[in-house]
């Protein structure tokens, strides 16, 4: 359903993947020009930072947006087949998952190229990354299984989402924050989540423990809660489909 999945994103487009790296690419040379003159970096790395930010919060974005309906959207596999439901949902966000491992892969050679030097921490990278893949689809079955009955709940999350990225530090530094809100701000384990992804590539240190254990304990109660709203909804599925 994945391979499926993917295969319909990009089928009938002339470019196909390509999109999936210009659309970063062309979104972070809009922001660059709009902000570079606002958040001054030292090494000029502005331009990679965001990318970095910009690559993880569409996994999240894209991972929830096209999830939400996996539900909905396959109604023969609800009503007149048995396939356990949640793997509906977990064949999307894998979509988006093998797609943010590809702009991944492209972002190392562009780091490589404009001079960063990459060390042993990229090797926390997978962790952090499936950390995130778990948040993600703990999200999506939430989303998934309350889209069944609200189907206001598309836009709503939509709007969610445009605020979110500008509450997470994809076009800003966080030391713009202020110190009376940052204790609450970094309770966001999106922001700590792209604060890793730019440790580890961008500026080759080593993540703390704390941080990695936030969003791994994150990731934890989100797939649990998540599981646990998806289990009590989904008796309902079929009649409300």
């Amino acid at each position: 359903m994945t391979v499926s999945d993917l295969k319909v994103k990009y089928q009938s487009s002339v470019l196909g993947f390509l999109w999936s790296l210009l659309n970063p690419l062309l979104m972070m040379l809009v922001l660059y020009f709009v902000f570079s003159n606002v958040f001054a970096f030292e090494d000029d790395s502005f331009a990679l930072y965001l990318l970095i930010g910009i690559v993880g919060w569409r996994f999240l974005a894209n991972g929830t947006m096209t999830s939400i309906s996996a539900i909905v959207g396959r109604p023969s596999l609800v009503t007149k087949v048995y396939v356990p439901r949640q793997i509906l949902v977990l064949s999307t966000v894998l979509s988006s998952f093998a797609s943010s491992i590809l702009e991944f892969s492209v972002l190392v050679p562009l780091l490589i190229f404009f001079g960063v030097n990459l060390s042993m921490n990229v090797l926390l990278f997978p962790i952090i990354h499936l950390a995130f893949l778990v948040l993600v689809y703990g999200t999506s079955l939430i989303l998934s299984s309350l889209y069944v009955y609200y189907r206001d709940l598309n836009q709503i999350w939509d709007v969610l989402l445009q605020a979110g990225f500008f509450l997470s530090p994809i076009v800003y530094p966080i030391s713009i924050v202020p110190e009376k809100y940052l204790a609450a701000y970094m309770m966001n384990p999106v922001t700590v989540t792209i604060e890793i992804y730019r440790a580890v590539l961008l500026y080759a240190t080593t993540p703390s423990l704390a941080d990695l254990a936030f969003v791994v304990a994150a990731a934890a109660g989100v797939l649990i809660a998540g599981t646990a709203i998806f289990g009590r909804l989904e008796r309902r599925f079929a009649e409300e489909i």
